[in-house]
């Protein structure tokens, strides 16, 4: 196999499919990673990075719009779901979520194939970095695979929206987050304009973290623009 063949996760409970696409795959160049889980498909992206992902949405342990929802966390990675459910509110909930693409069951390897060759083109062409899954800087640790937030060693305790918000700056390492991104990918598109939710969730972040706003180590504020994370 190719050292620099491109790497296809392929997550699905379903064994026949995995088999079809492990097969098809193979047979035109690609390295493929297999998981039967969600739990299973979650480690394999964050210590195997994957060019791409193929993401079932009916899992036996986790929905599928759940695990893209985590992904998204710490990995820009480009992901193709499948489902059986062809719904238009289906697909819809997919893309919004940060699916690229999506195919509904029974599909063709042909069509499959062009899908994921036009999903990895425009992944390079748009040269998005990837955070990397663990990030420490000897005082705080942030583990985005597994979620997990330690501070000075001990298990540091975050709401969703905290560790949202720090996930999202941290991704962004060095940039300005504008206070739209954050309220639009973390409370949704209704949200926008509420300034007010960010403030306060970044306030209780900076207390628990015990950073200065002032003098800030990691959470610096950019005044009427947004937030940045120093790392």
């Amino acid at each position: 196999m190719n050292a620099n063949a491109p790497r296809v996760l392929v997550i699905d409970d379903e064994v026949q499919i995995r088999r079809f696409l492990d097969i098809g795959l193979r047979a035109e160049g690609y390295a493929v990673l297999l998981a039967g889980t969600a739990a299973e498909g979650l480690a394999l992206a964050a210590t195997q990075s994957p060019d791409v992902v193929v993401l079932d949405i009916g899992l036996p342990d986790r929905e599928g719009h759940e695990v893209l929802a985590e992904l998204r966390q710490w990995s820009q990675v480009p992901v193709l779901m499948l489902s059986v459910r062809d719904a238009e509110s289906e697909k819809v909930r997919a893309l919004d979520n940060g699916a690229n693409d999506y195919v509904t069951k029974p599909f063709g390897i042909q069509e499959l194939m062009a899908r994921l060759r036009a999903l990895l083109r425009n992944h390079a062409a748009a040269g998005a970095p990837e955070a990397p899954p663990r990030w420490d800087d000897g005082r705080l640790a942030v583990d985005l695979a597994r979620r997990e937030v330690a501070l000075d060693g001990a298990p540091l305790a975050l709401t969703r929206k905290e560790y949202a918000v720090l996930a999202l700056l941290l991704r962004h390492a060095g940039r300005v987050v504008g206070q739209q991104q954050l309220l639009r990918e973390i409370w949704g598109p209704t949200h926008v304009q509420d300034t007010h939710y960010l403030r306060i969730v970044v306030g209780k972040l900076r207390q628990k973290l015990g950073d200065d706003p002032a003098s800030p180590r990691w959470l610096k504020t950019e005044p009427g623009v947004g937030y940045r994370f120093l790392g």
